[in-house]
């Protein structure tokens, strides 16, 4: 029996992404498709970070590229894969069971572009290189983050993003170490670096395919508005008394898996409140690689050790993503990524600062990390909710496009305000305007109540 009672005191909850389970029950281990995809993601992201830690002071330092070349060459490596995540997306929903293999191409398509490096001396060429491997990361990121979702039962989605960003910093943990280990070892070291990544990643795509299923058996419950858990289509797909289908709860039909559905997407008001908080978000969100050469020049940090300011970020994510998932789950998702853009704010006033003190770089290392483990899986945990299962990976695509659109409009920015009036003035804007879209973020995204929610008696 479907009932409808109990709406008033989980509407909030439920409109914050909070999701409690039912008392008594048992905490949902997190499912091994989501252990899997974490052991690629960690393996793949060791060869990536190891270019991210070096690819800075290589294009400025090495190649001397100015403050807005580096800029448009960042924005490029981390905005590019947008162009591409809707397509990603698509491709995986719209065959079923193609998110692995979308996926997968993506994975190996990233994997092939890292020997390129090696060949490319220039801003064009290398700029070609970085398109191509942010292709790879767009087409893969969309259908991974829609198995994490679908293996996952709603009340743990957020500790199930948590643990797989805890996996996938891991990597970022171990990269940068590895890329300081081979710079020290090596007389041509960012040669070294590069040839290196690419046999790392290759192992990435090798467990990827031996290891991730291509189907998702994963939960099949979701919430209903009023946050109480119903059978979803696959579970309820006939009575057991009478052996028929049961009248439906609504009159909603599956959206048909086309492009111009995953667009009618944005028509859910929730969706389209999510997207565009992203979006703006993103706009005032300086790019990592201008924080550690914010921080190189402010403290004087010798170019031998710039490699290691990621593991100050990557070990921070590392210890707090779990955590702060759960705790998303209990408290409301939505809180803690807007918590997480306050802990930015925070370390970008420590970086515009008098203070040069030597725990300077510890606490904004660590205010950038809290920043990742608050935002990066708890905003696809909130994005899941307002999706459907058929067009789960595109819902997310949507999401990620107008986020990494936006990072990459602020690399650009930041980077020719740097060149123009310095780079204390262009980290001040970029304050400002994060703080400014913060508060708009909190009014945009206020709980409303959940309208009722029809039932079966």
């Amino acid at each position: 029996m479907y009932v409808a009672d109990s709406r008033a005191s989980t509407s909030a909850a439920s409109a914050e992404g909070a999701v409690r389970p039912r008392a008594g029950r048992r905490r949902a281990a997190v499912a091994p498709t989501v252990l899997a995809l974490g052991a690629v993601s960690l393996i793949t992201d060791v060869s990536s970070e190891m270019v991210t830690a070096v690819l800075p002071l290589y294009l400025v330092t090495g190649l001397g590229l100015s403050p807005l070349g580096f800029g448009l060459l960042d924005g490029i490596y981390n905005g590019f894969s947008a162009l591409v995540r809707l397509i990603g997306g698509h491709l995986a929903d719209r065959g079923g069971g193609r998110h692995k293999g979308v996926a997968g191409f993506g994975y190996a398509l990233s994997a092939a572009c890292k020997p390129l490096l090696l060949l490319a001396h220039t801003l064009t060429p290398i700029g070609l290189i970085l398109a191509a491997d942010r292709t790879g990361k767009g087409l893969r990121t969309a259908p991974r983050d829609a198995l994490i979702s679908l293996s996952s039962t709603p009340e743990t989605r957020g500790r199930a993003f948590g643990v797989h960003r805890a996996m996938d910093t891991a990597g970022a943990l171990f990269g940068p170490l590895v890329a300081f280990l081979i710079l020290r070892a090596t007389v041509d070291g960012y040669d070294a670096v590069f040839t290196v990544s690419f046999c790392v990643a290759v192992v990435g795509v090798l467990v990827l395919v031996l290891f991730v299923p291509n189907s998702v058996n994963g939960a099949r419950t979701k919430s209903g508005p009023d946050g109480a858990r119903t059978k979803s289509a696959p579970d309820a797909a006939r009575s057991p008394a009478t052996g028929t289908a049961p009248r439906a709860i609504s009159g909603d039909t599956a959206p048909r898996p086309t492009l111009r559905a995953a667009l009618a997407l944005l028509g859910r008001p929730d969706l389209r409140r999510v997207t565009l908080c992203a979006l703006l978000l993103g706009l005032a969100t300086v790019s990592d690689s201008f924080v550690y050469l914010l921080l190189q020049r402010r403290l004087g940090v010798p170019d031998r050790w710039f490699a290691l300011l990621p593991l100050g970020t990557a070990a921070a994510f590392l210890l707090l993503a779990v955590p702060l998932g759960r705790l998303a789950d209990r408290v409301g998702r939505w809180r803690v990524f807007l918590a997480g853009h306050g802990a930015l704010l925070l370390a970008y006033a420590l970086l515009l600062a008098s203070w040069h003190g030597t725990a300077l770089p510890y606490a904004v290392l660590l205010l950038h990390g809290c920043f990742y483990a608050a935002t990066d899986g708890v905003l696809m945990a909130v994005a899941s909710e307002s999706v459907p299962e058929e067009l789960r990976s595109s819902g997310l695509a949507l999401v990620q496009t107008g986020q990494a659109l936006a990072r990459f409009i602020c690399s650009l920015g930041f980077g020719a305000a740097w060149t123009a009036w310095g780079d204390r003035t262009a980290l001040t804007a970029s304050t400002v305007a994060l703080a400014l879209c913060a508060l708009f973020a909190l009014t945009l995204r206020r709980p409303t109540p959940s309208a009722p929610s029809e039932g079966l008696a």
